[in-house]
């Protein structure tokens, strides 16, 4: 089933100088790019994006940290996408991430994991239109 789904390289991804690397990675697996922005969330707009976690332990510093520099908001599409990017950029802890996936190589903690990877589980459509109010899903 061809989907949408988003990928965001984090802070720290972009200050490890990682953006080709990841992209790289996604073209190898196949992933069609099909619009890519690169800007810095105020904390306002981290605490919006990540208003499913209101009230978590980890929210507030999440947010800040989203705020702290620039991020590469990546929409994609391809055949269960949504699936196959989670698996491709492993588990949230890089300690617990399988071997060969993007956390598992460049994370260097549960919040310094270099990526975000929309969840099925979750609202992916709320996600990419929060980045991408043209696009029709």
């Amino acid at each position: 089933m061809l989907e949408k789904t988003l990928l965001i390289i984090k802070p720290d991804g972009v200050k490890k100088k990682l953006i080709g690397k990841i992209i790289s990675r996604i073209e190898k697996e196949g992933f069609n790019i099909l619009n890519i922005k690169f800007l810095k969330l105020s904390i306002e707009e981290a605490k919006e994006f990540y208003k499913i976690h209101e009230g978590k332990d980890f929210y507030s510093s999440l947010c800040e940290f989203m705020a702290s520099g620039p991020i590469v908001v990546i929409l994609l599409e391809g055949e269960n996408c949504q699936r196959r990017l989670r698996e491709l950029v492993g588990a949230t802890d890089p300690t617990k991430a399988a071997k060969g996936t993007i956390r598992k190589e460049f994370g260097s903690s549960i919040q310094e994991n270099v990526v975000h990877a929309a969840n099925p589980e979750e609202n992916v459509e709320r996600e990419i239109k929060f980045f991408f109010p043209e696009i029709v899903i």
